[in-house]
This record gives structure tokens, sequence and C-alpha cells, in this order.
């Protein structure tokens, strides 16, 4: 197979049994897709596949399993399972080789998470370097349907891949790198591994396309959509806002003036009721949830926490602090528990960073 170089012998790899059976069960999927997946064959095989032995699978069985999802009528877990093992080692580029727009496209729009699930994996490959995700900022329909999914998926793990997903193709696609961002799991600020500049495409994409940037306003507004036949149920539609205050606060160290500002202030009418201003920060943080749902109103403190943990340690701006502030005033005027728990954030983050976060907090809520 020309699009991929497999240059090690065959003979000298861990052989992998039963990979003649397996073949011989996708035929019979591809002529059949209403048969169920022998998981223990899938099982027996995966098992096996190491990352010198999984290159010479490839040919074998990805174009199979690629013509069997695309028509397959059960749960694909098992054909999507090991599909994800064998595009480990492939680039983005090399997959598409495989997979086209219209492929992922019917995977994001699946029912199934393990179909959803594959789709993400596939993209996050684009992350990997500014080139491959301008790449996929120019398949729109795909990043359509992968926002889509992301935002209205029931399944926990879709949503969550997908928020890691759509952080990272915009993260390795940002003109602008911030000389140090915040490991969130550890409360510390860490060095950024790459020092190459994107280009800005998925970005645009994002928030210069008024088709995308009008769907994540609409999929996280309560509106007609929730009660149209298909529109999202009130989980769903609070998994969807979720979703979204979880990735704005990593934006925000590497763009915050993208996601205070919009090109489309007709549409923040539309979604937000006011004159209020726009971008998408201000539509998550003052308009977006149902402040009388107990558990949205604690997913908000998380996000007001992690952002201005974020925004600690990026450089200085007045955007930076007019922006800050702004959103505080706003919500405290509306929520008197609000300023309590935000001024004992720094009780309850590592010492080493207390004291910075308690003089940065201060000067937010003293102006």
């Amino acid at each position: 197979m020309d699009r991929i170089a497999i240059t090690m012998e065959t003979s000298a790899l861990s052989p992998v049994s039963r990979v003649d059976d397996l073949e011989q069960h996708l035929d019979h999927l591809a002529t059949d897709p209403t048969l169920p997946t022998d998981d223990k064959l899938f099982d027996r095989v995966e098992i096996q596949m190491t990352d010198a032995n999984t290159p010479p699978l490839i040919p074998r069985l990805l174009p199979k399993i690629t013509h069997i999802l695309s028509r397959y009528q059960r749960d694909p877990v098992a054909l999507c399972g090991l599909a994800s093992r064998l595009l480990r080692p492939l680039t983005f580029h090399q997959i598409m080789s495989f997979a086209s727009e219209e492929a992922l496209i019917q995977a994001f729009a699946s029912p199934a998470p393990s179909a959803n699930l594959l789709a993400m994996t596939i993209l996050a490959k684009a992350a990997k370097t500014p080139g491959d995700a301008a790449v996929l900022a120019a398949m729109k329909g795909v990043v359509s349907s992968f926002v889509t999914a992301w935002l209205s998926a029931p399944a926990v793990e879709v949503g969550e891949k997908g928020t890691g997903v759509l952080g990272d193709l915009l993260i390795v696609d940002s003109p602008d790198l911030p000389p140090k961002v915040l490991d969130e799991n550890h409360g510390v600020a860490v060095p950024v591994l790459s020092n190459t500049p994107g280009q800005g495409f998925m970005w645009r994409r994002i928030f210069n396309d008024r088709d995308v940037y009008g769907l994540i306003l609409s999929l996280c507004s309560k509106g007609p959509h929730q009660d149209a036949e298909g529109g999202l149920t009130p989980q769903q539609l609070s998994l969807a806002q979720g979703r979204l205050l979880r990735l704005l606060p990593r934006l925000s160290a590497y763009n915050l003036a993208a996601i205070t500002r919009t090109n489309f202030p007709d549409l923040h009418q539309q979604y937000m009721n006011s004159d209020a201003p726009g971008g998408l920060l201000y539509f998550a943080a003052l308009h977006m949830i149902d402040r009388e749902d107990i558990l949205m109103r604690l997913s908000l403190v998380d996000f007001f926490e992690r952002l201005l943990s974020i925004q600690r340690i990026t450089p200085p701006s007045t955007l930076k602090l007019d922006t800050l502030r702004k959103l505080y005033r706003t919500v405290a005027a509306q929520d008197e528990t609000f300023s309590t728990v935000i001024q004992s954030l720094p009780d309850r983050t590592i010492p080493e960073e207390a004291d910075a976060l308690r003089q940065f907090i201060h000067k937010i809520i003293s102006h």
C-alpha cells in the first residue's frame, strides 16, 4: 500500500493469530450488516497488537472496517475499538485516505457513542500539527457535525472527548502562544510544549463562521429546538452548557479577544435577549444557564474559578481586567453567595499559588 510506509519484515514480527478468521468475519459483516460482531474474536486479535506488528494489519483490516461502518446496523463498538487501535500509527493525512468527509459526518450523526468517539479520535490526529488543523478547518461539514455531536451527545464520555479535542485543535492552531499555561490537575504553571504558531484557521471556523458559531449558541440555549422532535432534552441542554463552560477557560489563555467579541451581534441579541456585550464568554457566563438549576450554578462557579486561576498567570492587559471585572460584578449582583465563594478560592488551591491568586482576585473585586 503506497500511502503508508511499512518497512519491517513480517517474519521478524510477533505473529498475530486468527487474523485470517477475523478477515473472513469482516467479509460476512460486509455482506450482511445485520449480523452481530464476534466480540471474542475482535478481542483476541486486538490484545495481540503492538506498535511493531500493527502496521502490516492496517491495509488488511482498516478498509474492510471502514466499509462495514458505513452501513452497519448494530452497535459497532467492537468495530470502532479495533479501528481506533489500527489508527494509532497513522497521521491525519493518512487516515483521510481511508475515511471520507462523508464517513466522518455519518459517524458523528450515529447514536452509537463508539462511532462518535472513533470520529473524534480521527479529528484528534489533526491536533498534532497546525497544518493538519488547517486542513480540518476547511472541512466545514465535518466541523459542524463534530460540534453538534460534542454538544448534543447524551454520553458523558463523548462530551469529555469532544471538549478535549476541540480545545487541542484550537490551541495547536493558535497564532499566539502564552508564555505558560496552567496544569489544571495540579494547579501549577507549566511551560508550553510547542513553540510553533498556528495559522488561526480553526479559530476562524469556530468563531467567524456564522453557521458554526450560531450552532453553538443554539445548542446551548433553551429554545424551540428543545421542544421539536429530536431536539435536546433538558438533561442534554445542561450537558451542552457544561461542556462549553469547561472549554472556555482553557481557550482564554490563548485568545481572550476571540471569546469576548463577536462578528454576529444579531445572533447574540437573538439568544441573549439583551444588548449586553457580545462574545461567547459573556453568553456562557451571564446568559446561558438557568440560575434556578443548582447543578448548573455549581458548574458556573467552577467555570469562574478555573477562569480566574488561568487568567492569573497570563500576561497583564486592560482587556483581561475589564472582562473579569465586568463578569464578576454582573454575577455578584445576581447571586449574593458568589462573592464569598470566589474570595475563598485561594484557600482551596495549592499553597504555592494561594497568595498570588488572592492578590489577583482582590484586584478584580476591589475595583
